[in-house]
């Protein structure tokens, strides 16, 4: 098959949509399809390279950022947007549809594979152009936003386009299921168990603190601001350090946040591909204090323990007493006393996580790849 891929987030963004698109495409390229990857031009945020764009927009390369660079098409300047409390990219310019009309009529796409369908700006309009079946990954569960509660119709008529839909969860399904016409299959996210088993510990946080990570964006929806105060109750009686993997424009106000006299428990570090493993594998427990379930997957995938929001998006991954603990989203206490149990019971931390690592082996990348390409087959793409 020759499959397009539509999405605002890509390389060099690190995001759980933009993991989610190069997992799935490397996969894809395993099997012997073709993948091509059409997405904004976004400056790199790594050390040394803000400011630089990744492609110029309507180049087939641009700066190298992987061995698959040659299979991205930069389309527009993306820049980031802080919409509903996320934080998301979008591509911009004075030709952008026509630039994406005539990338998408280039590349003779069998399938066009679009994530967060309803997103301005490039999903949008590769529904609009795109000649041949349409398929749409929604990563979240339907929330109409007030363009949509103003234009119902406009709306549902790029729904009737999708030939087809992937939802992530069970909760993005009944948010959907009345919407979509077409075919609308669950497929949860896929995680890289194999890279995440083989992160390295970093000494210099070996030093019998209960080291707890948080990876993932640094927005208001993440709910951080909980996780932080619930690492300072429970360092009353626990030796606790909180590693925030993350990034993004938000990451000096949060910066700011931490509680005076905790500036030597939490730190600070990029979220750099490369090193996430190594992160995963330092952690004693892994937190996520909102609906996560890309980040609950990897640290079940690393072997850790896991504290997640008792939200329905993590409910349907992590059993509660099993991998890990569900908590109450807005109850401090709450994590902080869990927090504090797992420093004071480590053998428990270590039977959720060898737990873990064999309920993650269930949702490697090379079963979620061939379901999705299972899809494109029912809706008649050969190849």
């Amino acid at each position: 098959m020759r499959i397009g891929i539509v999405t605002e987030e890509y390389q060099p963004t690190t995001s759980p949509v933009a993991e989610h698109v190069q997992q799935f495409a490397r996969e894809a390229r395993r099997l012997g399809h073709t993948v091509k990857v059409l997405t904004g031009a976004a400056a790199d945020p790594r050390p040394g390279g803000p400011g630089r764009l990744h492609g110029r927009p309507g180049d087939r390369e641009g700066q190298a950022i992987g061995p698959q660079d040659r299979e991205v098409v930069r389309l527009g300047r993306s820049r980031v947007v802080l919409n509903g409390g996320v934080l998301r990219r979008m591509a911009g310019g004075l030709w952008l549809g026509s630039a994406l009309r005539a990338a998408l009529q280039k590349e003779r796409l069998d399938v066009v594979h679009v994530h967060a369908p309803l997103t301005p700006v490039l999903p949008l309009l590769a529904i609009h152009y795109a000649a041949g079946p349409v398929v749409g990954t929604f990563h979240q569960p339907y929330e109409p936003g007030i363009l949509a509660r103003l234009f119902p119709n406009s709306v549902q008529r790029y729904l009737d386009r999708l030939d087809a839909a992937v939802v992530t969860s069970r909760a993005a399904l009944a948010s959907l299921a009345e919407r979509i016409r077409g075919d609308l299959r669950v497929v949860p996210p896929g995680v890289d168990v194999e890279r995440l088993a083989r992160g390295c510990r970093i000494r210099r946080y070996q030093d019998g603190k209960l080291n707890v990570l948080y990876a993932g964006p640094l927005e208001p929806r993440a709910r951080l601001d909980l996780l932080l105060a619930a690492v300072r109750r429970a360092s009353l009686s626990t030796e606790i350090r909180l590693l925030v993997v993350g990034g993004g424009p938000l990451a000096a106000r949060y910066r700011s946040r931490v509680p005076r006299g905790m500036e030597g428990q939490v730190v600070f570090a990029p979220p750099s591909p490369e090193a996430r493993p190594d992160w995963f594998a330092t952690a004693d427990v892994c937190c996520a204090p909102a609906a996560a379930p890309s980040a609950v997957l990897e640290a079940m995938a690393a072997g850790r323990p896991v504290l997640a929001a008792d939200v329905e998006q993590n409910r349907e991954l992590l059993h509660h007493g099993r991998e890990g603990e569900l908590l109450p989203p807005s109850n401090v206490g709450a994590w902080a006393r869990a927090l504090a149990r797992l420093g004071r019971e480590p053998i428990r931390g270590v039977a959720y996580g060898e737990r873990g690592r064999v309920s993650a082996q269930q949702h490697g990348w090379a079963g979620v790849a061939r379901e999705v390409l299972s899809l494109y087959r029912s809706i008649g793409v050969r190849g």
